[in-house]
């Protein structure tokens, strides 16, 4: 079931989008050569319990941090760790969400360790890009599929592909809720939008081919072929005009 939020509740998941927001500022301060995905985890854990907030993803399904923090192939569900050290060169997705008053704010970032090769600066941009495409369509009256071709569309003009086994989603009381958003698909079709859905896009983009795999610690997605992938998140108001970012 689709939920349509009100004025009020929208007022809450633009708070808890704030606090997720600046969480993930938190995150990208952290970020350089020597760090530990833990350090990272526990700096943003601080910081949305001192706004008031709780971490959304801590204890979700079992999962033990506060955020996904996923380096060079791994795609999302990074489990952050002691013994994940960041090297330059590195590329680091950072995938957050924050709790408050009963609503969630749900957003990621992929951010470049030191010095980075230019595949990897130009697969961030791809896949930062191709969530603004995808915005065009986050509006009343499109359907899924539009926002969902935009994406796929803009990342294979662009020589890469988008992960088919993970998708974005709506986002409110519940982490996850419907609809999926899928990050492919054909223009005019799926659900279609409304004003007052709350929808979390995220563009999953790899360097080579679009297979993942589930590591043996039943969380970590890695790409099936080795290659680099990065990820682009925001939790989005649907309205009848311009679309509203919760996570800005």
């Amino acid at each position: 079931m689709i939920i349509i939020k009100n004025s009020e509740q929208l007022a809450l998941m633009k708070k808890a989008g704030k606090i997720t927001a600046e969480a993930l500022l938190v995150a990208r301060d952290c970020i350089r050569p020597g760090v530990s995905t833990k350090f990272i985890d526990r700096k943003m854990q601080t910081f949305i319990e001192k706004c008031g907030a709780e971490p959304s993803f801590l204890g979700y399904g079992g999962f033990p941090g506060c955020a996904c923090i996923s380096v060079n192939s791994t795609v999302i569900h990074g489990i952050p760790s002691d013994r994940v050290i960041l090297r330059e060169g590195d590329i680091v997705k950072v995938d957050v969400g924050a709790r408050f008053r009963g609503y969630n704010g749900d957003s990621a970032r992929t951010f470049p360790v030191g010095k980075v090769s230019d595949e990897a600066l130009k697969l961030i941009s791809v896949t930062e890009k191709s969530f603004e495409e995808a915005m065009r369509f986050a509006r009343a009256g499109y359907r899924v599929g539009d926002i969902g071709a935009a994406v796929e569309n803009f990342v294979i003009s662009n020589g890469f592909s988008v992960v088919r086994d993970y998708v974005g989603h709506g986002v409110g009381a519940e982490l996850h809720e419907e609809p999926e958003i899928p990050n492919f698909g054909r223009a005019g079709h799926g659900a279609r939008l409304y004003a007052g859905m709350t929808v979390a896009i995220e563009p999953m983009v790899n360097v080579g081919q679009p297979g993942v795999k589930v590591l043996g610690d039943g969380w970590s997605v890695v790409t099936a072929d080795g290659g680099l992938s990065a990820h682009y998140e925001n939790s989005v108001a649907i309205t009848d005009s311009d679309p509203i970012m919760l996570t800005e």
